[in-house]
């Protein structure tokens, strides 16, 4: 396996800087940037020189990505919801500047086991 590939990125060749700049006088061109390959497997960097590469990759070709795994129904994850109630708080009463903090609600959001389901 080569250690190097270049950039998936479609638009990756016209970027205009100079690290892309290629060739000798008079026929110079943008050539698309060559990336160091790691060992570590599903590492977008591996393909991609930034992430503004990637995000034009994955906008040119979004409906090739969802048909590799289309969705057919919503993700669900099992949660325990819990609500806490503050009171109205005066705060600093004796000094020179008195705030209030009005009454709120607070909702706290747990994942739970689906056999326990919060129950």
């Amino acid at each position: 396996m080569d250690d190097y590939v270049y950039c998936h990125g479609t638009n990756c060749h016209k970027k205009h800087t100079q690290d892309r700049i290629r060739g000798v006088k008079g026929s110079k061109v943008l050539r698309t940037k060559k990336i160091k390959r790691y060992n570590r497997s599903n590492f977008m960097y591996q393909y991609f020189c930034s992430q503004g590469c990637y995000d034009d990759f994955a906008n040119h070709n979004i409906e090739q990505i969802i048909a590799i795994a289309p969705r057919t129904e919503p993700l669900e994850t099992p949660i325990e919801v819990t609500k806490i109630k503050h009171p109205e708080t005066t705060h600093n009463e004796h000094g020179g500047y008195t705030w209030t903090q009005r009454a709120w609600t607070e909702t706290h959001i747990k994942e739970c086991d689906n056999n326990d389901n919060g129950s």
